[in-house]
């Protein structure tokens, strides 16, 4: 086996860009970013993002067009989200009693990321 696919690995470097450039969008606003890919069973969290006494659980889409990424971002994901968002929390528990927000930030090609706060918000 040689591992995965170059289109593969391709979109992997993307994501790994988007990432790197949305957390650095962030830092100028204002933001520390406290994790980066955090993996649970539960789901994925892109970066988490700190500013003051909130936290911040950021989900990076890269697509073409902002359109396309914000229809990247199904229900489902949110749920996931949100799930791996009270795993990290619990354990992080410096953090527990900080206000919390589900934010989305949009990558398009030749643009300034867009960052959307509290895009969404999980069914509880």
């Amino acid at each position: 086996m040689s591992g995965p696919a170059p289109a593969r690995r391709q979109a992997y470097r993307r994501g790994l860009s988007a990432e790197t450039l949305a957390a650095w969008a962030l830092r100028l606003k204002g933001y520390a970013v406290i994790d980066r890919r955090y993996r649970s069973g539960a789901g994925e969290i892109d970066l988490v993002a700190r500013r003051g006494r909130l936290l911040a659980f950021v989900e990076v889409k890269a697509r073409q067009t902002r359109e396309a990424a914000l229809e990247a971002v199904s229900d489902t994901a949110a749920r996931r989200i949100a799930a791996a968002a009270e795993l990290w929390v619990a354990r992080h528990p410096a953090f527990a009693d900080f206000d919390q927000r589900f934010d989305i930030v949009l990558v398009v090609p030749r643009r300034w990321p867009h960052h959307m706060k509290d895009a969404f918000r999980p069914a509880r």
